[in-house]
């Protein structure tokens, strides 16, 4: 069997395609950002975000294959995102892994984007140890995780309302930072003081996240303070995201003694969450696994880690699948 594997990433505004080797080396990981396309919206346009997708996968994928030095023929498989996400940005990715794998005579396997995120911990372990407690924290979802082994999972909590990225997005917006919130926001916390008394919310509830009352709190604050301090009520916000989710980690290790922390999704690029994780991890001595700080947001090579243990497991999908929006895990 060939030992290389094409994936191919669409479920929002980035277009992704990667070569990963059978243990897990990335051969190749392209990434095209729509960030610029939908900053003025303040978010993502579906139509837009489709459409950019049908110009660009093309010739992201050809950019993969060659600088992967490897041919569609020489591939074992071509894996691609089938949900959660936008519709017409998930029907662009499937169509072209269905035709490319076709025209190849390879199988093609559909992958869950959030097992994706969750598999990217191979990306900075390729001997990533289990059980991990896993944090996934994104623009669209925000949960804590056990896996005791891969593509095994089991909930925790999850959030009842936005998702921390979501909730960062709004912030940023209403303080006129602009869009993606994250990095704006982290950067402006590093210049002001966590003076700002935000609630905590569900602190010391089990495993549920909420941040709307967060979100509504510093717009109230903003609201009757004219003259705020936009740096002291970013690093005040972050710190009280902060604190949410490290509470809701440590729980856990001190529940189940799990010997991996694992931090996923879009927020882990964060270099707040990722020295704090750090620290939480060391006082537990439990190994970190955070992707790669360029490989934390959407991308392919986690496609393609979650591709190969599918198929490896199950073998390709029926060609007749298509876009899930609202696809879950499923948990054991």
């Amino acid at each position: 069997m060939s030992r290389y594997l094409l994936a191919i990433e669409t479920s929002c505004d980035e277009t992704a395609a990667a070569v990963i080797s059978d243990s897990y080396e990335v051969l190749a990981s392209v990434v095209a950002s729509q960030i610029d396309l939908h900053a003025e919206f303040g978010g993502v346009v579906p139509e837009l975000a489709s459409r950019a997708h049908v110009e660009l996968i093309t010739t992201i994928v050809e950019q993969a294959l060659t600088q992967s030095g490897v041919s569609g023929p020489e591939l074992a498989a071509v894996a691609v995102t089938s949900g959660p996400g936008l519709v017409g940005a998930l029907l662009v990715g499937i169509a072209t892994a269905k035709s490319l794998a076709l025209a190849w005579g390879v199988p093609v396997v559909s992958v869950n984007h959030l097992e994706g995120h969750l598999a990217s911990v191979f990306l900075a372990n390729a001997e990533a140890p289990f059980p991990q407690t896993a944090l996934l924290v994104s623009g669209g979802h925000c949960m804590l995780t056990r896996t005791p082994r891969p593509g095994q999972y089991s909930l925790l909590g999850e959030t009842v309302d936005d998702s921390i990225g979501e909730a960062y997005d709004k912030v940023a917006r209403y303080l006129g930072l602009g869009y993606p919130g994250g990095p704006v926001l982290d950067r402006m916390s590093a210049q002001g003081t966590d003076c700002l008394a935000f609630p905590r919310p569900m602190l010391q509830e089990g495993y549920t996240f909420s941040f709307s009352g967060l979100k509504t709190a510093v717009v109230n604050y903003v609201r009757k303070q004219p003259d705020f301090v936009v740096e002291d009520v970013a690093a005040s916000f972050v710190g009280a995201c902060m604190d949410v989710l490290l509470s809701k980690m440590r729980r856990a290790l001190v529940e189940f003694g799990d010997p991996a922390l694992a931090i996923v999704g879009g927020v882990a690029a964060s270099p707040i969450l990722r020295q704090r994780a750090q620290e939480l991890a060391d006082e537990f001595s439990a190994t970190l696994l955070i992707p790669p700080q360029a490989l934390a947001t959407d991308n392919a090579a986690m496609i393609g880690i979650a591709g190969w243990h599918k198929f490896i497991a199950q073998g390709g999908s029926q060609l007749d699948f298509g876009p899930e929006p609202s696809l879950r895990l499923t948990f054991s």
